[in-house]
């Protein structure tokens, strides 16, 4: 239903965005995008790369007269830094950084220069993404959907965050990201934040990277998004793939996966029940382990994913590595990078939660535009018991004997 695509590389002139599957008649402005383009370049540990990139938005189709057409987004980013590369002859690169794309692209792709898997897999590519989830944030907002996140982890250093459920858990999430917004880290604990920027500034100091795990929430989503009927429409294996698509990220789990798999049954599901709402009775959860999905479709709690991001792969500190010119042992060479992304991955992070839920949400409502929309959303079942009629018979399945 949506999908995009991202062109441009790390040093070239620009990066270009088109997102395609859009609905018609939302209000959108580069100034809307702004803001999360801004967030994208700040964090501590960051590379000088940010101090020369301004990135800013311009849109060359898909939106008129500052709404959208219903036609495919065009965006367009200026990469500020290729004033420093264009006309120039650039010096080979022939040795390959370990954990990077280097060699993993010449051997793909038969390239006679590991640069040219650089400046395609190189994490300036997200920016583009970023534009495209801010796109995406701005109708998950018409809905009152919102997608937000904080850091919990980097290095040592450990937040030791709570899952949420309830009444109060979008008001409490939100404090939350307020908080983290406040830091250089993103983290929402001060003194944990204290201790993430410390532990970041010992690698500087060290010539070496850190990694982390960043939490992006998803709050206000209705459930009955994603499906359980096939592999590739459940929601949460597809919010897995789109957050584990971000470069350096190597692990994605939807709540405490990985620690619920250490407990049993009766510690882990979330228990049902029946409470009094407005119009009717309704169904509630008190706890919210399975991170808002059952069966790949949401339950209506807030959604948690949580992403691990490795260390950066381009170290101050060489690494043993080949010369593929000369088949010799070499030290690696520094490129400009990051000491610790997991800050400005967790802006990323969100873009692409905001982009797989945009998706399932167009999937299930229909309709080419966001009046269209409108009234298929307010009809959608709110886990209400008079929306969950219940035949209470007998039945069989009713197929013919071969």
């Amino acid at each position: 239903m949506l999908r995009f695509l991202t062109a441009g590389e790390s040093h070239g002139p620009s990066l270009t965005a088109i997102l395609e599957g859009f609905p018609a008649g939302l209000p959108l402005t580069p100034a809307d995008l702004q803001r999360d383009m801004q967030r994208r370049q700040k964090g501590y540990g960051s590379g000088g790369r940010m101090g020369i990139e301004k990135d800013k938005v311009r849109f060359t189709g898909g939106v008129m007269g500052g709404q959208t057409t219903g036609g495919p987004i065009a965006m367009h980013m200026k990469n500020r830094d290729w004033a420093n590369w264009r006309g120039k002859d650039i010096s080979p690169m022939t040795t390959p950084r370990p954990g990077h794309a280097d060699l993993t692209g010449a051997i793909k792709y038969g390239h006679r220069d590991l640069r040219l898997a650089l400046e395609r897999a190189s994490a300036r590519e997200t920016a583009a993404r970023v534009a495209v989830g801010s796109v995406c944030r701005r109708l998950l907002a018409e809905f009152d959907i919102e997608v937000g996140s904080y850091v919990v982890s980097i290095g040592k250093a450990d937040a030791f965050l709570p899952l949420l459920a309830g009444d109060t858990a979008r008001q409490d999430y939100r404090a939350r990201f307020e908080a983290a917004e406040a830091n250089e880290v993103r983290c929402p604990d001060p003194a944990v934040a204290d201790q993430m920027r410390q532990e970041i500034f010992e690698a500087m100091q060290a010539k070496d990277t850190l990694g982390g795990i960043f939490e992006v929430l998803a709050l206000g989503v209705p459930p009955g998004l994603g499906s359980h009927v096939h592999w590739d429409r459940r929601l949460d294996a597809r919010l897995l793939g789109a957050v584990g698509g971000i470069q350096a990220v190597k692990g994605v789990e939807i709540g405490p996966a990985f620690g619920n798999a250490r407990l049993r049954g009766t510690q882990v599901h979330d228990e049902i029940f029946v409470e009094e709402a407005e119009n009717a009775p309704a169904l509630t959860r008190r706890t919210n382990r399975a991170g808002g999905f059952e069966g790949g479709i949401t339950t209506g709690q807030p959604i948690v994913v949580r992403a691990a991001m490795k260390p950066i792969s381009t170290t101050l500190t060489s690494l043993r590595s080949v010369d593929l010119a000369d088949g010799q042992p070499a030290l690696t060479q520094y490129e400009r990078s990051d000491f610790c992304a997991v800050p400005r991955a967790a802006v990323v992070g969100e873009a692409m939660v905001a982009f797989a839920l945009t998706d399932a949400l167009i999937e299930k409502l229909g309709g080419d535009s966001l009046a269209e929309m409108r009234p298929r959303f307010d009809a959608l079942r709110k886990g209400r018991l008079d929306e969950l009629p219940m035949d209470g018979a007998d039945w069989r399945f009713g197929y013919e004997e071969d």
